[in-house]
């Protein structure tokens, strides 16, 4: 498949996939004419890159792991390196703290809308009574 296609396949801009091939972390067949094209296999590996993304992990990071996760065949990959594991895992508890920070911050959160919300509600009732009064 061409660029434009593995973009819409994989919901991934076609500058972000030439991107990924600057980076190494995608490689696509030039046709003689000089175009891209992508097996099959490259929508899940973009996926995958998108996912990796996600998490926070770098592009040269990405990279190095890229080779690392299972094969087709499901079984584990033999590219995988000691430290390599070590900064996964390290990246992994980076995650974990980042998820605990958020949790307490959207508790705090959570406590200064119901208190903000107490006293929009009681300033609400004490304009209506403050209204009743004057018109009675």
């Amino acid at each position: 498949m061409r660029i434009g296609e593995l973009a819409r396949h994989s919901g991934v801009s076609a500058r972000s996939l030439r991107y990924y091939e600057t980076q190494g972390l995608l490689r696509g067949e030039r046709t003689p004419g000089g175009q891209r094209h992508y097996g099959e296999w490259a929508v899940d590996r973009v996926i995958r890159i998108q996912a990796l993304y996600a998490a926070g992990l770098n592009s040269k990071k990405i990279a190095q792991l890229l080779p690392c996760m299972r094969d087709v065949d499901g079984a584990p990959s033999e590219n995988a390196t000691p430290r390599l594991v070590n900064d996964l895992t390290a990246e992994r508890d980076r995650i974990n703290r980042m998820i605990t920070d958020l949790v307490r911050s959207r508790d705090v959160l959570d406590e200064v809308i119901a208190t903000a919300s107490a006293g929009v509600h009681a300033s609400t009732i004490s304009r209506a009574d403050t209204a009743g009064a004057h018109r009675g």
